[in-house]
């Protein structure tokens, strides 16, 4: 965020990119708060936060969440490009905005990649709720 700060004093294409790193820098940053404390939260709750049995759910969605943020990584990526394309294609500051959204969305969408497949491999079990999941080993 403070080299956003620092670009704002630059010219107008540095000045949209940096825009975007503090906007996005910002957001991000209020996402991992609100993600810790839910967290905090939510082993407060278990008995065992530790506990296979507590984990595995867990890691499901937390799977499913990183799957879909890959895919809408993906599409501020395109966004950005868009930008680009269109506004961006005469006007500096709307080209440094596009490439701010390009750059955030690529760095993103290798964060959220590479932190699901490095989860464990687990699957629903079915049961009553189908809340319980069982170990996968790779072939």
């Amino acid at each position: 965020m403070l080299a956003g700060l620092g670009l704002l004093l630059l010219g107008s294409f540095w000045r949209g990119f940096g825009l975007e790193a503090l906007s996005w820098g910002a957001a991000d940053a209020a996402i991992a708060a609100i993600g810790r404390r839910s967290m905090a939260n939510r082993q407060a709750e278990l008995a065992d936060p530790s506990d296979p049995a507590s984990m595995r759910p867990e890691t499901l969605k937390l799977r499913r969440l990183l799957w879909l943020n890959t895919l809408l990584d993906i599409l501020y990526i395109a966004g950005g490009l868009g930008l680009n394309a269109t506004r961006g294609r005469n006007e500096p500051a709307w080209r440094g905005h596009g490439w701010g959204i390009i750059l955030q969305g690529a760095f993103l969408f290798l964060f959220d990649l590479y932190h699901v497949l490095v989860l464990p491999n687990v699957t629903p079990v079915a049961n009553d709720g189908g809340s319980e999941t069982r170990d996968v080993q790779p072939r």
